[in-house]
Formats: structure tokens, sequence, C-alpha cells
């Protein structure tokens, strides 16, 4: 009986080898699908993420499908070697890709018991073929048709690599979870650095992670993560690469991670989503010129772009020291009286055919501490989205165009609109634009404009007033501009008039339509912060207009350059050199004794800046815009809805809420020795001509006679003669006109 059971067994074992052995050949031959060759995977390459870098080298951000960056085996630490090895793969210098013990193993309990939890049992070699070529579903038969491939794989990929190109190979394929691929990935995920500067106990808690990448997630699950980083130590010590004094002590050691998600909380996504577009269209341009198939988010391409990362980082930092603050204050002053009321009413308007409107929900918000959990009603969100302040941030050269600075919002993942882009009423920020055009047709810097308060009985009676409501005299233009006064910029607009501002404002690549009113001259017309940096350059820039650039170069990871920025030779002359350096020496007195004062007085910049603030009515939206001959940086604060806004001018005005942006930014900049020497680039002295169009008081009082006269001009104005004014003169007329002021205060034009 015995004898017949063994004979039984005998037969039954050797049909099952026959049975394996057919079915290994049957793998072989690509009966379940193709099996890749020796060529292929050979020619076997990593899907790699293109890296973004700053003007300064500092690592931006990954443009990619999957987010893997490929290193060499000699970038790895001996440590982290010696812990994949210990925890994965203990024999893995001794078997050549297939491990009998641990494949007999997989045979009995996995094939033939069908029991997927008894351990894969798989080399490094064979996870490393699964990585490469994935898996793929072949029903009941899907575990051992994907192991045998994986360990005929593995025994080919042993032929054609050695085992230190293996090991690399493999850590540049393992997934990290979170869209992370390879080691180095994840080391600048979870660490913020370099594979060769990780720590044993770092390397150990991203090997230990590899088990399950999800569970074993520091960020998500750190008990879990620590607890697999010390199992990885204890099989580094078991395998004598740690002694168990070290073992001990490093096991002792808290969490420490660094965790820097760039696509998330990266210092410049705002401007990494312009990059990835204007970066495709470059390499589309180079493929079909040269019948090339690079790809941006496959390839790992270098792109070098212009901005430069301490400038951004300081930027980002004032974002927060400045509007954290200013946040408290907006969100206290609408917790009570009128301005309650008001949220109150705009909530309900809002909300009028919203269901559940106060109904609990669980949401993540933003606050300038981080973002937190809370449970809140549909009202109480919505709120707190309406009194968020929102603010972008830019700065180009306006020599070259490079952008150096870009912060598009307070936070990209939950506040992606790009406030750069966000077209607003530009209030004062606009009037340098219809100063220029005043001296562009003949207007010198020391013509007087009337003070005197007038009202437009075709404009429903408007009057405008000065921000600080004085009243009477004449201004020149100089000090109109410095001190920003209303009254006495509606007076120019009517002598310039609208056609020679239309002009000049299209020139400037303005792209929003002007109104042709009155009330223009004070800044209703809209414009981005984009719009507003470029047409700034042209003062800084000698009149001459510049093309903005983000990117310097594009290459391949061997050095083949794809594209290479060039110098922009033929700038559009867009004013004249004579009304620049006017337009410049006005707004120098205006950051040295004008609105922007503070500048100075609070914020100790130093360097030489021309500049102007903005504050739209209400307060709704404040700029401010500083430069010189090598910089331009422009900004505005408000929140998403003109309704919401601060009720005065100690926090809502463009020296108060914006001003202290570039104001902190360059604080800090100016005190490095390199960003320094980019910024402080003085302006050219003006001329001896120039300066005598410059000296003149900025205030003369009226006589009497001409007190008495401004009666009964008041009296007999209206908006018909005040529209006569608006017709285009020639510089001589406009010349022989302004002598005459005395005259044309009794006949008028």
């Amino acid at each position: 009986m015995f004898k017949k059971i063994l004979k039984f067994s005998l037969k039954a074992f050797l049909v099952l080898l026959l049975i394996i052995f057919l079915f290994v050949v049957a793998v072989n031959y690509g009966i379940f699908g193709h099996l890749y060759t020796k060529e292929e995977i050979s020619e076997f390459s990593n899907e790699t993420a293109s890296l973004v870098y700053s003007n300064d080298d500092r690592l931006l951000g990954k443009i990619f499908d999957e987010n893997r960056t490929n290193i060499t085996f000699e970038q790895l630490p001996d440590y982290l070697v010696n812990a994949l090895v210990a925890t994965e793969d203990a024999r893995y210098f001794e078997h050549e890709g297939i491990d009998s013990r641990s494949l007999i193993r997989v045979l009995i309990k996995t094939v033939i018991l069908n029991n997927r939890s008894s351990g894969g049992g798989s080399t490094i070699t064979q996870q490393l073929a699964k990585n490469m070529y994935g898996r793929k579903s072949f029903g009941p038969l899907t575990m051992p048709i994907n192991k045998t491939k994986e360990a005929l794989l593995a025994n080919r990929i042993e032929e054609i690599f050695n085992k230190k190109e293996i090991l690399s190979l493999y850590l540049n394929t393992v997934p990290f979870g979170e869209n992370v691929f390879g080691i180095e990935a994840a080391s600048r995920r979870f660490f913020n650095k370099g594979v060769e500067e990780l720590k044993i106990e770092e390397s150990s808690l991203l090997v230990g992670m590899l088990k399950a990448n999800t569970y074993y997630n520091p960020r998500l699950y750190p008990d879990h993560a620590l607890q697999r980083r010390n199992v990885v130590l204890s099989q580094m010590q078991k395998y004598e690469y740690l002694s168990n004094s070290e073992k001990d002590s490093l096991q002792k050691l808290p969490l420490k991670l660094d965790y820097a998600n760039l696509e998330s909380i990266g210092p410049a996504n705002y401007f990494l989503v312009h990059v990835k577009k204007r970066a495709k269209h470059f390499i589309d341009q180079y493929n079909e010129k040269n019948n090339t198939e690079w790809n941006l988010e496959k390839d790992g391409l270098i792109i070098r772009t212009t901005l430069n990362s301490a400038l951004q980082n300081d930027a980002l930092n004032s974002f927060k020291s400045h509007l954290s603050v200013r946040q408290k204050q907006l969100a206290k002053q609408y917790k009570s009286g009128e301005s309650k009321k008001q949220l109150t009413e705009l909530l309900n308007r809002q909300l009028k055919n919203v269901k559940g409107a106060d109904e609990l929900k669980k949401q993540e918000l933003f606050s300038w501490n981080g973002f937190y959990t809370d449970s809140i009603s549909k009202r109480d969100s919505l709120a707190h989205s309406l009194l968020l302040l929102h603010a972008g941030m830019i700065a180009l050269d306006p020599e070259n165009g490079n952008i150096l600075i870009y912060v598009g919002g307070i936070d990209h993942l939950s506040q992606p609109y790009d406030q750069v882009l966000a077209r607003r009423q530009m209030a004062s920020s606009f009037k340098p634009i219809l100063y220029a055009a005043a001296i562009e047709e003949g207007y010198g810097p020391c013509d007087y404009l009337d003070n005197d308060t007038i009202t437009l009985t075709d404009h429903e009676g408007w009057s405008p007033e000065n921000y600080d409501h004085t009243t009477g005299g004449n201004y020149s233009i100089a000090a109109a501009l410095k001190k920003s006064l209303n009254i006495p910029t509606v007076n120019l607009y009517f002598d310039v008039g609208f056609e020679s501002l239309d002009y000049l404002w299209k020139k400037l690549g303005f792209k929003n339509e002007l109104n042709n009113s009155p009330a223009t001259a004070l800044g209703t017309g809209e414009a981005n912060l984009y719009e507003t940096a470029i047409a700034y350059s042209v003062f800084a820039n000698d009149g001459k207009m510049i093309s903005p650039r983000m990117i310097l170069s594009i290459e391949t990871s061997a050095g083949e350059i794809i594209y290479i920025a060039e110098e922009e030779n033929n700038k559009a002359q867009i004013i004249e050199s004579r009304s620049s350096a006017l337009i410049n020496a006005i707004l120098q007195n205006a950051i040295d004794a004008g609105t922007g004062v503070a500048m100075r007085s609070k914020y100790g910049v130093k360097l030489p800046l021309a500049g102007k603030t903005g504050t739209s009515q209400n307060y709704s939206d404040a700029w401010f815009i500083a430069y010189n001959p090598g910089i331009v940086i422009a900004t505005r604060v408000g929140a998403s809805s003109p309704s919401i806004h601060f009720n005065n001018g100690a926090y809502g005005s463009g020296s108060h809420l914006a001003l202290p942006l570039i104001g902190l930014t360059l604080q800090t900049a100016q005190r490095d020795k390199k960003v320094n020497k980019l910024l402080k680039t003085p302006f050219e002295d003006l001329s001896f001509e120039l300066e005598e169009e410059m000296d003149c008081p900025d205030y003369r009082e009226d006589t009497g006679i001409e007190k008495l006269l401004d009666i009964f001009r008041k009296e007999a104005s209206n908006e018909a003669d005040r529209s006569k004014k608006g017709k285009k003169k020639t510089s001589k007329q406009k010349k022989k006109k302004k002598k005459k002021g005395f005259f044309k205060k009794i006949f008028g034009n």
C-alpha cells in the first residue's frame, strides 16, 4: 500500500514538474503575452520629471507624469544600500536574479496553495522587473503568470546589468506614494534634501516605506513609519551592517521630516504654470524643426528660468509677515458694526437660493498659520472666502525682460487664481501714464495746474476731491504727481485730452479699453500687475519697451540645447527719453518725500527708487509700484469682491496695505550682497536742461484778483467748456496756451 502511494506521489510530482516546465516554456515563448527581450531591457529608461531651476540654480519644481529623478549608484550612500539589502533581499549579492529558497516557498505556498498572504519572496531584481513593466491580469492565473514572467525577466536583467546598476535601476523605479517615484524624489519630498545627504535613520525610513507606501507614509502615519524604520534598523543589525549599540541609539531617535511637496507648496507654483506652457511651446517648435520627440513630462529635461529664488523667498516672507497681520485686522472689522451688517447682507444675497446654508460640514481652510480642518457651514465658509485678502507681486528686469519675482497669490493649492493676471481698477497707479502723455504733448514739470474745487455738471455734478481734502492754489505738474493730487490731475486730463491719453495707454500694451470720462484720470481703468510692470518698465528703460521672459534655456540631461533665450535688440521706443527721465525724477521724489516715503522712513530701503501708490475707491484695492533701471516691482492687494475692504486708509490705502509688501521684500533683499548688486542700479543724472525744467516751487497761491476771477469762472464753467480742452493740440499750441494762464482765468478758452 505504501509503495502504491509513493509511486502515485512520484508520478504526481513528475506530472507537476512537467506542467510547471511546460507552463514556464509557455510564458517564455509569449503564450501569455510578450516577454521583453534582452535588447528591449537594455534600452529601458524611466519616465523622468523635468527639473525647473531658478537663475541662481535652486530647484523650483518639477514637471512630470511621474515624479521621478534618476540617480546613479555612486550617489547612493552605503547605508542606504545596506538597509535595502538587509530588508528586501539579504542574499542579493549571492544569487543571479532568482533566490532558489524563496522560489521554492513561492511555488508551494503561492502557486500550489494559492496563498497570497504567504509573502512574495521576490528578489530585488524580480521586484525591478515588476516596477519596469508592471503586471497584467490573467484571471485565476494572474499571480503565477506574473511571478514567472518576473523570474525570467530577472534572469535576463542580471545578464545585462551588474549588481550596482540593478540597485540604482531599482531605486529609481520604486513608488513611494503621493505620485513620487524613485529614491531621489522621495528624499526631496520627505526630507527636502538629495539622496546623497540622507542620514542612516532617514534612509531606513524610506526603505521601510517600500513595504506599503501609504501605510508607512511618515506624514500620514508617523507611528507606523517610526515602527517600520526601527524594523529596518534591526535588519541592518541582524546582517551586521550596524552594531547593536548603533541600532539601539538610532532606534531612539524621533521621527524628523522636512516635508517639501513642491507641487503643492513650492516657492513658485503660479510661475511654474506659465513656465510649463511656454516650455511646451519651445519644445514643440524644436521637435517640429528637428524631427525629434522630446517630451516635457517624461524626458527629464533641464529648464533654467529667470526667477531669482532669493528675491522670490523674500517676497513670500513679506506676504506672510504683512498679510497675516492685515488679515486679522480685516476679520476683526467685519465682526461688528456696519461692516458686519454689510457682510451679512452680502452673504444673504449670495446664498438666497442655496439649501442647507447653515448645515455643518468638515472643511479644510486656509490660514497664515497653516491649513486647519473645522466643522463649518456654507455660510461661514463663504464668509471665510470673502474675507480673504488676496495679493500678487511681479518683478522684472526692465532692460532684458527677465521676470525675477512671481507671486501669483497667497496659496496656489487652495487659491489657484493668479492675482498677477487679475484685472482691477488701477487707481492712482494710473496717473504716471496720464502725466507721461502730457509731457509727450509738450507739458513741462513746472507747468501749473489748478487745485480749486470743480463740479462737473455733465457728470452728475461729480466733484473730485484730493485724498487730504485740501483745495486752492496751483500745483506744478511735478508736485501734483508726487503728491498724487486728484483735482489737478482731472484738470490735466481735460488739457491733454482723451485721444492722447488713450493712444499712449494702448501703446504701452494695456488690453482693456479706457472710458472717455474725467474719472479715468483717477484710475478707473482696469489692468493687471503683468501689464502694469511692463508699462512702468518703459519709464525705467529710457522710454523703451521690453518683452517679459521666464525661460533662459531648455536642455536635455545629456546637455543637448533645445532652447536658449536671445537678447531683444530692437526694443520699441514708446515715449521720448526726455519724458521717461522727467517721470523718473518726479516719481523718485514721490519715494523720497511723497506718497511712497515709508520705503525710506519705515522700511529703511536705501536703494535708488522711483514709485507710485494707488488706492481705489473705498479702499477696495491697494497698489504699489517701485522701480529703478535694474528692477520694476509691482504689487496689488484686495479681497475677491470690491464690497469687502478696509474702512479707513490707515489699513487699506496703497501706502499702508500694498507698499509694505515691497518694503519688506527690498528691506531683506538689500542685505544680500549678490541681490543688492542687482537692485541698486542708479538712475542717470538729469541733464542741465532737464534740471532747469524741474526747478520750481511745488505750490503757488492764487493772487487776490485770481481768486475773485475763479469765482466767476466756476459759475460760468460747464462740461462743454471742458470738453473743448479735450481736443488734441500740438505741443506749440499747448505751450502758448499755458503762457496765457492769467488771461485764461479771465476769458476762459
